[in-house]
């Protein structure tokens, strides 16, 4: 599991933020962008395979659509005026000290 920024907006991977799915979404219908996202990445797969550039742009657009939908991508889903850190290095971040911090704990 990767570690969760304290304010539950990004969790980490290899030191890079990536935003948190909305928490305030129902939970059936997270489930089922979430569903509909994974059937979008499975179809970016076979667009890939079938080497086929129309496909692969229209499937890439689903996957875009649920990610907004989802609170991933588009405008932020909090209200407190904080920017969108989204696939900034932890380490150039106000979370920087907190990695840093959860990091040692792992040596």
């Amino acid at each position: 599991m990767h570690p969760v920024t304290p304010d539950g907006r990004y969790f980490v991977v290899k030191g890079q933020l990536w935003r948190c799915t909305n928490p305030s979404l129902q939970e059936d219908l997270r489930q089922q962008l979430v569903n509909e996202l994974m059937a979008a990445r499975r179809d970016v797969k076979v667009a890939k395979v079938a080497s086929d550039p129309q496909q692969l742009k229209a499937v890439r657009a689903r996957v875009h659509a649920a990610k907004i939908a989802l609170g991933e991508r588009g405008p932020v889903w909090w209200d407190d005026g904080s920017p969108d850190l989204n696939r900034h290095q932890v380490s150039n971040t106000p979370y920087a000290q907190w990695y840093e911090t959860l990091c040692k704990g792992t040596d």
